[in-house]
């Protein structure tokens, strides 16, 4: 470790004068001195936790330019936008640059003026960008998103993996890989495609209390997913579909019930994606529908809910998607709807999959995983931690499981009485035909195919529709039913899974269907509720100078202030710079650009 380079200033003071906060967060510390000695290090901290601090401080500690490497340039643009706020000298270089700011960008890069350069994979990896750094001191070198370099990871990127030669590039340059999401497996493919075997591991808790994690069948998709969106009126969030189409057929719904949603997805011309993104990073209230397109890059802090009407393939796409709520710590909502269609797909393609055997079997795994965290009967979060490798001692207490325990019971019964239906029909029909025998619906299928006459026509008439749907669809996520996929899904049995529990060996534990949603009141709107009506008056009126700042320079609101920011300003009432400053957040660079401002506002407010 090259801990002989002297230091440019203090990480704790770079910490209070530049970013405005008074201690290093949980592993950050541990990270910056890390760096700042000269070693290299992997990163895992939630979102929200504060992982661009552990890259940032360094990089305004130690002599020279950082190199960050971002995958997207919408992120990349954010992030200079935000140091740049701090008064960081800060750029980046991408293919949608205009020439003025590309030149500008460049020079300042040559005379080393620059403090951070953001920089795609691809772009550091071309031989002009090599020759062009190598000219510079170069501080350190930040992965960012460093689950991208791991062919297990699930957004796996090849140029990433080109990222294993910059010891050799660039002797001597500690590096940081940093990412939100990676399990055990993961983390070591990292360290391994990155060439960093004596990278020091840093793994903070995947806990986030403020994300309350929901998970229900689907009953009435649109009617679920309007009953969250009432409960989020006037505020931002992420909807999540597993195709094109059906990104634009809600966005669509969702306008004509006055809901402001846009679709976004691969497939929309750059125009439409890119008016999608500024409606959504310009601090608008708006609901984006989306596929996983619309994920890295994400970095506005106040986004209110996630909501999945198709299930991921794995625990980490699931919680990288999720954790784009709350980035602020405020309190936030997911909500995953799944049901055994979207099981059976999921399964499907993955054996469609051009992937190597052991591959497979790994994708398998994790998304068997994904079927166990969707359906389990127990506190969603420690499940969802297990799939990381981290135990939690007890339930979180903030869960829909917790707050609103499942029923379940002994439904081995049940479950053979559904198997049986499956069977006697000839493993051809699809759930709604075998639930109508089951239930004794004399439809005019059923009495074509004359199921009227089996020894399970009727047996399970005494349950409703959604009680024989919810068998099914459990029974699918076991294995004991499978459905095979096309324009007529059909059901059929496992026999190696099914056999066991049809013969009475095996018992199945099933869950009731809830009788009725119940309505949680997020924190957010249970404080927002008891707020005192200056301060939320005082708050509203710093947003609203906020968002005409933003437009003015051009930029997200969220990188002026954050509004946890705002709501301190408006709690506190400071009444001169002095105090303003002592406020989390107030660095000295926005002290200086807003603090005036800021104080006028709460005197006319």
């Amino acid at each position: 470790m090259d801990a002989l380079i002297p230091l440019r200033d203090d990480p704790h003071t770079v910490l209070k004068r530049v970013f405005g906060f008074p201690a290093f967060r949980g592993l950050q510390e541990d990270a910056v001195k890390q760096i700042l000695g000269g070693g290299d290090a992997l990163v895992l901290m939630p979102t929200g936790a504060g992982k661009s601090v552990c890259y940032q401080v360094p990089a305004l500690c130690r002599p020279g330019t950082a190199i960050v490497v971002s995958p997207l340039i919408a992120l990349m643009d954010d992030q200079v936008a935000a140091m740049r706020q701090l008064g960081v000298a800060a750029g980046a270089l991408h293919s949608e640059l205009d020439p003025d700011e590309q030149r500008r960008v460049g020079r300042a890069l040559d005379y080393g003026e620059l403090d951070l350069i953001y920089i795609s994979p691809e772009r550091l990896m071309s031989p002009g960008t090599q020759e062009r750094l190598s000219r510079q001191t170069i501080s350190l070198i930040a992965i960012d998103e460093a689950h991208c370099v791991s062919q297990w990871g699930h957004e796996f990127r090849t140029e990433y993996r080109d990222l294993a030669c910059l010891p050799q590039l660039f002797p001597g340059v500690p590096r940081i890989a940093l990412t939100a999401t990676a399990d055990p497996r993961t983390r070591e493919d990292i360290l391994r495609a990155l060439d960093m075997p004596e990278a020091k591991v840093l793994v903070a808790s995947f806990h986030r209390p403020n994300l309350q994690i929901g998970a229900a069948a689907k009953l009435s998709e649109t009617a679920q997913l309007m009953d969250l969106l009432q409960r989020h009126s006037g505020e931002a969030g992420i909807v999540y579909c597993g195709t094109r189409a059906k990104t634009e057929r809600t966005a669509a719904a969702l306008n004509a019930k006055g809901i402001g949603a846009v679709a976004f997805h691969a497939g929309l011309p750059p125009a439409d994606k890119r008016a999608a993104a500024g409606r959504f990073r310009s601090g608008e209230a708006v609901v984006v529908v989306a596929t996983i397109a619309f994920g890295m890059g994400i970095d506005r802090p106040d986004v209110r809910f996630v909501v999945h009407l198709d299930m991921p393939d794995s625990p980490e796409a699931f919680y990288q998607q999720i954790g784009r709520a709350g980035r602020d710590g405020e309190p936030a909502e997911t909500l995953l709807l799944y049901g055994g269609e979207d099981i059976a797909r999921a399964r499907f393609f993955l054996t469609q999959s051009q992937a190597p055997e052991s591959q497979k079997a790994v994708m398998r795994g994790r998304l068997e995983a994904m079927v166990a965290l969707a359906e389990t009967a127990e506190c969603r979060t420690r499940a969802l931690l297990a799939c990381f490798g981290e135990a939690m001692e007890e339930p979180c207490g903030h869960c829909d499981v917790c707050t609103d325990a499942p029923v379940t019971f002994d439904g081995t019964v049940e479950a053979q009485k559904a198997l049986s239906a499956v069977f006697r029909t000839g493993q051809r029909f699809g759930a709604q035909h075998v639930i109508a025998v089951l239930t004794g619906k004399a439809t005019e299928a059923i009495v074509r195919w004359e199921h009227d006459r089996l020894p399970t026509f009727g047996v399970g008439a005494d349950r409703s529709v959604d009680f024989w749907r919810g068998v099914i669809r459990q029974l699918i996520a076991r294995g004991a039913l499978e459905m095979e996929v096309g324009e007529y899904p059909t059901l059929r049995l496992d026999t190696e899974r099914a056999r066991p529990i049809l013969r009475g060996e095996e018992r199945v534990s099933l869950r009731e269907p809830p009788v009725k949603q119940k309505r949680v009141r997020l924190a957010s709107q249970q404080a927002a509720a008891g707020e005192h009506g200056r301060e939320a008056q005082v708050f509203e009126a710093l947003r609203q100078w906020r968002s005409q700042e933003a437009r003015t320079q051009a930029v997200p609101p969220y990188v002026i202030f954050h509004d946890a920011v705002l709501r301190d300003i408006a709690a506190v009432l400071p009444e001169d710079l002095g105090s303003l400053g002592q406020i989390k957040g107030v660095g000295a660079s926005k002290l200086t650009r807003y603090g005036s401002r800021v104080l006028d506002v709460l005197r006319t407010a």
